[in-house]
C-alpha cells in the first residue's frame, strides 16, 4: 500500500475565536476519511512544553516580554524536533492549535516586539519549519471578549490583556496573512461552527 503523504495544519486566532472547537469538528472528519491525526498544541504539546505552559499562561506576577517570547520559542523547538516532524515522517496529518504566528502576533504586536525579529526567532528554533496550511480564525475583539466572558472561567494571563493588546494581535495576523496567501485561508469566526467547519474541509480536502 503507498503511503499517504503527510500534512501539516496549524490553527490561529484571538482567544475566544472557536480553535477549539473547529480542531475538534476537523479532527473527526479527517479520522472518518481514514487518515491518522496527531491533535497537538503550542504552547504545551510534550512534557517539556507543558512546563513552559504553565510559566506563559499561569505565571502570577509579569514576565519580561524578550523573556516570554524565548520560551515560546525554546517550547515550540523541542515541540517540533520532537512531536510534529517524527508524527510527519510517520506519513500522519499534524492538527495544530497555535505555532510562530501566534507569537508573532501577542509577543509581536501584543507586547510591542519586533515582529520579524520574533519570527525569526522561531524559524531558528524550528529550522524553518513551516506548516503546508494556517487557519485563521478572524473575530473582532470585542465579540471574542463576549465569548470568554460567558464561559464562565478564569482568564490566562493573555486572554486577561486589555482590549487594544488584542486589537494589536488581531491586526497583526490579518497582516501575516496578506503577507502569505498561499498558506493562510482566513475564515470569519462570527459564523456559525458548522458553516466554518464546511469551509475549512472545503480547502482542506484537495490536499488531502
Amino acid at each position: 500500500m503507498t503511503a499517504r503523504p503527510a500534512l501539516w495544519i496549524t490553527l490561529e486566532g484571538g482567544d475566544g475565536s472557536g480553535k477549539t472547537t473547529q480542531a475538534e469538528l476537523l479532527e473527526s472528519w479527517l479520522r472518518d476519511s481514514g487518515r491518522t491525526v496527531l491533535r497537538t498544541r503550542e504552547p504545551g504539546g510534550s512534557e517539556v512544553g507543558q512546563l513552559i505552559r504553565d510559566i506563559v499562561l499561569h505565571h502570577r506576577g509579569d514576565i519580561a516580554p524578550r523573556a516570554e517570547a524565548l520560551l515560546y520559542a525554546a517550547d515550540r523547538a523541542h515541540h517540533v524536533e520532537t512531536v510534529v516532524l517524527p508524527a510527519l515522517e510517520r506519513g500522519e496529518i499534524v492538527l495544530q492549535d497555535r505555532y510562530l504566528d501566534s507569537s508573532v502576533a501577542y509577543q509581536g504586536a501584543g507586547r510591542v516586539l519586533d515582529g520579524a525579529q520574533v519570527r525569526d526567532l522561531s524559524l531558528w528554533a524550528t529550522n524553518g519549519a513551516l506548516p503546508d496550511i494556517t487557519v485563521l480564525l478572524d473575530l473582532d475583539p470585542v465579540t471574542a471578549r463576549q465569548r470568554l466572558d460567558s464561559a464562565d472561567k478564569p482568564f490566562d494571563r493573555l486572554e486577561a490583556e486589555k482590549q487594544d493588546f488584542h486589537v494589536r494581535v488581531r491586526e497583526a495576523y490579518l497582516a501575516l496573512a496578506d503577507a502569505e496567501p498561499g498558506r493562510f485561508v482566513v475564515l470569519d469566526a462570527a459564523a456559525s461552527p458548522d458553516e466554518i467547519a464546511e469551509a475549512i474541509r472545503t480547502r482542506i480536502a484537495p490536499l488531502l
